[in-house]
């Protein structure tokens, strides 16, 4: 067998194998977006930042059959698979290109969306009664990010709660137990607002790093097709020698 089409096979069945890995790796990632969304979707309105998670999870799919395609195809050196190997790959590049511009835009809108997180959460914050789903919500925010108020403890301040009750949720407590809601150095200094703009801000940079990083794992897969169609064609084009 030929060096350079034995290489090539060697390169597209690794690729193989890498899209299915692949593929696991982006469906995980969309989910994780998802789910990382949905934990603060009381505080976030905009969803077009879910839009680069929808089209991961789907990436991941198509990526699975990819290698399904790719692996069969290279084995049997069959032009019409390696063909459609590369059409699919072409597209799934453009698909995560596509990804990558979604976030690209909504990071570059952060100081808009910042605004209007911080309008949504103040706007949660004062439904705060004790007993509604807004309750749950800020409890299970401050809880989990350990973070105390809109922009720190005193914006509770500002909130029915406060005047009603005169007491800061329990949930902004660092230690619950021994917390009256009343001591400023009992509760977590951090406000949710800049904790939740950190944990998305990470969570779109790291999704950007694996797209970036498939994205590239793809135009290797594109080369390695080109390469093997040509050396197939060219070898088939060889006539026989005879003395």
């Amino acid at each position: 067998m030929d060096c350079g089409i034995c290489t090539s096979k060697t390169i597209l069945l690794f690729l193989s194998l890498v899209f299915w890995g692949a593929g696991a790796a982006l469906a995980y990632v969309g989910a994780y977006i998802i789910m990382s969304y949905r934990t603060f979707d009381n505080f976030v309105e905009d969803k077009q930042s879910l839009i680069p998670a929808g089209i991961i999870i789907i990436t991941s799919v198509v990526m699975v059959i990819i290698g399904l395609v790719g692996c069969c195809s290279t084995l049997r050196e069959s032009k019409f698979g390696l063909g459609c190997f590369f059409l699919v790959i072409v597209i799934v590049f453009a698909a995560e290109v596509t990804a990558l511009a979604f976030i690209f835009i909504y990071q570059s809108k952060s100081a808009q969306i910042n605004q209007e997180l911080q309008r949504s959460m103040n706007d949660t914050f004062s439904k705060f009664d004790g007993n509604n789903l807004e309750t749950k919500a800020v409890n299970d925010l401050q809880s989990q990010l350990k973070c105390c108020g809109v922009v720190n403890y005193t914006s509770w301040h500002n909130t029915p709660w406060f005047e009603k009750n005169k007491t800061i949720p329990h949930s902004c407590c660092i230690n619950t137990t021994q917390c009256t809601g009343t001591t400023p150095s009992q509760f977590y200094q951090e406000g949710c607002l800049e904790k939740v703009e950190k944990f998305l801000h990470d969570v779109l940079n790291y999704a950007m790093l694996v797209i970036l990083g498939f994205a590239i794992i793809k135009f290797f897969g594109m080369l390695s097709v080109c390469v093997i169609t040509c050396r197939s064609s060219r070898r088939s084009g060889y006539e026989p020698l005879y003395a």
